[in-house]
């Protein structure tokens, strides 16, 4: 855990509202999945609706987007041959679903504009965002591009239609931030975290931060279903006592929504996690869950809470297997490096090595260090690719990012 955070750094007011949710049910617990929720997304105390609306996520952690243009103009190379192979829909379009600071859609659009303007004539852009701070920032950032393009709008899922997208839905670094539930073995039973209220100097978190965790039985039986479905023989003799882990329930939800609102194209989902054999390694005995707080991280969610991200790496079997029965087949799943390069990177690696001499060294210097950390190994190149698809013939399965380069 980080030293530097500490329970002096929490929103008093949010843990007020915790206390009083905990208060009010019947048990006097809530899941570790409300708690997260509560922490990362309540309307006006949560994390995603005060740190990121005043442009503070950089203190935190970065993404691809905040390394350049280069990977919102790759994804655009990407969605060019996706209207191609669509046969030029009109409209196409593309939806956001978590756009940060949006950034992404900058980039995207731009080079859509100057490199597949037929495409980017027929496009329709829409962002499908929680929390309403990050509306009003992404609005804020994208008025002047909004006054000028009117195939900007942003909408909740209850305003899009069912089957009424022909195009791509796609995210980055979105599903690992749904509240997950999180569960544990004991005495050979799988049961449930639930945070309740401790005493003084016996919560969880640092010196107390006036939560506790208590095992109980699984609040729905969704779990049990979910591990089945994966494949995951939890509880077993394979599992040592203590074992625990994460589910993301609000990720199968979220994907029943996506393939009911998609009637033909493409689901594009860019996360850092396993298949579901990896996930639930018997040696991964504390499960994935991290902090993020001013680039350290910890894995006390109860540390300044409302004031730091929590997330759970994704379990893409687990989208692949749902997604099958939502009517989403799986068309491909890779990693970010590999995608990328596939799509071209490698040329503008390349490229640097012709640069014009009047670029200063210190300028191609830091372009290289950029481009090479969204296909490093050990970070970003590592995330995970899940192309799906829906109402899709053999040729439009074929796609530019998953021709792996040898």
């Amino acid at each position: 855990m980080a030293s530097s955070v500490s329970l002096a750094d929490s929103n008093p007011k949010l843990c007020q509202i915790i206390h009083q949710r905990i208060a009010e049910h019947p048990q006097h617990r809530i899941t570790f999945a409300e708690f997260m929720d509560l922490a990362l997304y309540h309307p006006q105390h949560g994390y995603y609706s005060t740190k990121q609306a005043l442009g503070g996520i950089q203190d935190d952690f970065f993404t691809s987007p905040h390394l350049g243009a280069d990977f919102g103009e790759l994804l655009a190379r990407q969605f060019a041959q996706m209207w191609e192979r669509l046969d030029r829909p009109f409209p196409f379009t593309l939806v956001e679903m978590g756009a940060g600071q949006g950034l992404l859609v900058q980039d995207i659009l731009r080079y859509l504009h100057r490199h597949h303007f037929e495409c980017f004539e027929a496009l329709e852009y829409v962002v499908v965002e929680k929390t309403s701070a990050l509306i009003a920032e992404q609005q804020r950032r994208l008025q002047g591009l909004t006054k000028s393009w009117n195939h900007l709008r942003w909408c909740s899922w209850d305003e899009i239609p069912s089957r009424s997208i022909v195009g791509c839905c796609f995210s980055n670094e979105l599903v690992d931030a749904f509240p997950v539930h999180q569960v544990a073995v004991e005495s050979g039973e799988l049961q449930e975290v639930y945070v309740t209220v401790g005493h003084e100097g016996a919560g969880v978190g640092d010196q107390g931060s006036s939560f506790a965790e208590c095992l109980a039985a699984l609040s729905t039986p969704r779990i049990m279903e979910y591990f089945q479905q994966v494949d995951i023989p939890l509880p077993s003799d394979r599992y040592p006592e203590g074992y625990r882990t994460e589910v993301n329930l609000a990720a199968l939800d979220w994907l029943s929504t996506v393939a009911d609102r998609l009637q033909r194209g493409y689901l594009l989902t860019i996360d850092y996690g396993y298949p579901a054999q990896r996930y639930y390694s018997p040696a991964r005995t504390q499960g994935t869950l991290q902090c993020y707080y001013q680039h350290a991280h910890h894995s006390d969610p109860y540390r300044a809470i409302g004031r730091q991200d929590i997330t759970a790496h994704v379990d893409f079997t687990a989208l692949e297997q749902y997604g099958q029965q939502f009517g989403l087949e799986t068309i491909g799943f890779t990693q970010q490096g590999l995608f990328l390069m596939a799509l071209g990177l490698g040329d503008r690696i390349a490229s640097l090595s012709t640069a014009p001499s009047d670029i200063p060294l210190q300028d191609l210097l830091r372009r290289r260090e950029s481009l090479h950390a969204l296909i490093n190994p050990m970070g970003l190149g590592n995330f995970g690719v899940l192309i799906q698809g829906k109402g899709l013939d053999t040729a439009e399965r074929s796609l530019l990012g998953l021709d792996l380069p040898t």
